[in-house]
């Protein structure tokens, strides 16, 4: 089994509890053992390096030590804001300057030795899609699925790393090994609008509004996605989008945890599908029961 340091973040204590419960299972299901980063701390979400970069680097440069004294090199966070805000502070303590100015923040002085990765990375890059199909007890045979993966999970690509910053497949490929039919989505890196949900709706109404309309045109029946905030502005803001512009928009979003952990046969009270705003069961009909496949 492979161990690996996790940081779940905020709201994955919070308003994402479904995404790090349905994180977790699969996991543990598919042979990778989260271990909590120890006496985690916020990471400075997204307003923090606005503020004071050498206070933004230091405040994820404290979770890379907790992780140091655990004796391990590599973390994990299912959250692509923490992940940016994470490698962003691991990229800049490169500078033996800058780490000095950070460390003198931090009771634990960071060596930036440590890399982090999404959790989508450390499945794609560890666990072969065949091992996937063969746990798949439910294929999600039947439904239409449009994957998003948000303006910041692969970009920019020399601080990110992973998959390809304008077409990337990670997570098409993981929907299609489950049975999925994958629609060819043409925004699936672009932004929906962000933290504006709260200081200007209008833009994440019409930004994510965008998305949605795309996805319905190619006959989408949902949408998965990797990032909390995308999640939210595109299930929880969708009545607000359809008052906004005039629309009747009804497409599920879920995780691509919680799809994958459907598909694997988890118990539902691991996935959390009751916390979506938008009916799940629009989607999940969809699905063909293996009879009926075959």
């Amino acid at each position: 089994m492979l161990k690996i340091a996790y940081y779940p973040g905020c709201s994955g204590q919070g308003t994402s509890s479904e995404y790090d419960r349905s994180t977790r299972a699969v996991c543990r299901t598919l042979g990778l053992e989260l271990v909590d980063v120890e006496d985690w701390s916020c990471c400075g979400s997204t307003p923090a390096h606005t503020v004071n970069h050498v206070l933004s680097a230091a405040l994820s440069a404290r979770n890379l030590a907790q992780v140091e004294g655990m004796g391990m090199d590599k973390v994990t966070t299912p959250c692509p804001s923490c992940l940016t805000n994470l490698r962003t502070a691991a990229h800049k303590m490169e500078d033996p300057a800058f780490r000095t100015k950070a460390n003198a923040l931090l009771d634990t002085p960071c060596k930036a030795r440590v890399d982090a990765q999404s959790v989508l990375q450390v499945l794609s890059e560890n666990i072969d899609p065949e091992f996937i199909q063969s746990k798949v007890v439910k294929p999600l045979t039947g439904i239409k699925i449009a994957c998003y993966y948000g303006c910041i999970m692969n970009r920019p690509p020399e601080l990110m790393r992973f998959d390809h910053h304008e077409n990337p497949m990670a997570m098409d490929n993981l929907m299609a090994a489950l049975g999925a039919e994958v629609v060819p989505f043409p925004l699936k890196v672009e932004c929906c609008g962000a933290s504006y949900g709260i200081p200007r709706g209008d833009i994440v109404a019409r930004l994510s509004g965008k998305l949605l309309d795309a996805g319905r045109m190619l006959g989408a029946d949902a949408f998965v996605t990797a990032c909390p905030l995308c999640q939210m502005n595109l299930d929880l803001r969708q009545g607000q989008i359809n008052d906004t512009l005039h629309e009747n928009f009804r497409i599920p979003v879920f995780y691509y945890t919680q799809l994958l952990g459907y598909a694997l046969g988890l118990d539902r009270a691991e996935l959390g599908f009751e916390k979506l705003c938008v009916d799940p069961r629009l989607a999940l009909g969809r699905i063909k029961q293996p009879a009926q496949a075959r």
